[in-house]
């Protein structure tokens, strides 16, 4: 690893933190020499200003200290939207104005599901709907990016290896979607490379995400972090823990008497880095 290894930690404001949100901070804070607090608040249709303030509090509570002052994505709409237009002028996107049930009934086909979608609609329907003001999802002409890069890989410091690079499972992905502009895939990589992130820590839930990373960074000359997925928190039942499950949150567990060394102490074995 980098000597000044820097982490982040970046969860949504969309609900309270739980307890596989403070593993994550946990893993980001004791691999890196402090972390960056990142606030992903790009989805504005669902992000709330109470869950931030949320997010300060549970940290605190944890000891887990972040470096300087946090970020936030919704700040950083410019430099999502120059990136965009850099794939746009270049034609590795492409506009895509099918509808929610529309894309449903194509990936559900009886047949093998197109990975690119500007083939469904006919050149004559998306000119309407676009002369109507629908807003279009934005998507990677995958292979054409791939084309472009070559083989790529990922490197795995979870693991000790070098991951090649395999979009199979993506296809065509949504870079921008159309009621925000950006997507996930794009801000994080635009963010990781502002706040100079050497070491990404993060839910292994996300580790097929990596490969479109790779991707957008070789394609936007970006240079890449190294990636570490660790195990992620479940249940009794061994689900994972999620917001939209009602998980137990954090701050419950605070008013509730429960202490936070008592959190600390009984969580995962942070996971060790091994060097390809």
């Amino acid at each position: 690893m980098p000597l000044e290894t820097v982490t982040r930690f970046a969860p949504s404001p969309t609900g309270d933190l739980h307890l596989g949100h403070a593993y994550s901070a946990l893993v980001a804070a004791s691999l890196g020499n402090g972390f960056t607090l990142r606030i992903d608040d790009i989805d504005h249709t669902r992000c709330r200003p109470q869950f931030v303030d949320g997010i300060y509090d549970d940290l605190q509570w944890l000891g887990l200290q972040w470096q300087g002052n946090p970020v936030f994505q919704s700040h950083r709409l410019e430099a999502y939207a120059t990136a965009l237009e850099d794939l746009r002028r270049r034609d590795l996107i492409y506009p895509c104005y099918l509808s929610r049930a529309e894309l449903a009934d194509v990936l559900s086909a009886p047949h093998t599901a197109p990975t690119a979608t500007d083939t469904v609609l006919p050149a004559s329907e998306q000119t309407r709907r676009a002369e109507e003001g629908r807003e279009p999802a934005w998507r990677l002409r995958t292979a054409d990016a791939l084309r472009i890069t070559g083989p790529l890989t990922w490197r795995d410091l979870r693991n000790g290896m070098d991951v090649p690079v395999d979009m199979k499972a993506h296809g065509d992905v949504v870079i921008a979607r159309r009621d925000i502009g950006t997507s996930y895939h794009l801000s994080v990589v635009i963010d990781d490379q502002l706040d100079r992130i050497t070491l990404v820590t993060r839910g292994a839930d996300l580790s097929e995400s990596t490969h479109v990373h790779r991707v957008l960074q070789a394609l936007l000359d970006i240079q890449p972090p190294d990636y570490l997925h660790h195990d992620l928190v479940t249940d009794e039942a061994g689900t994972r823990l999620a917001k939209r499950d009602a998980a137990r949150s954090l701050r419950q567990m605070r008013e509730d008497g429960i202490c936070a060394t008592d959190i600390v102490g009984n969580m995962p074995k942070i996971p060790s880095v091994i060097e390809p």
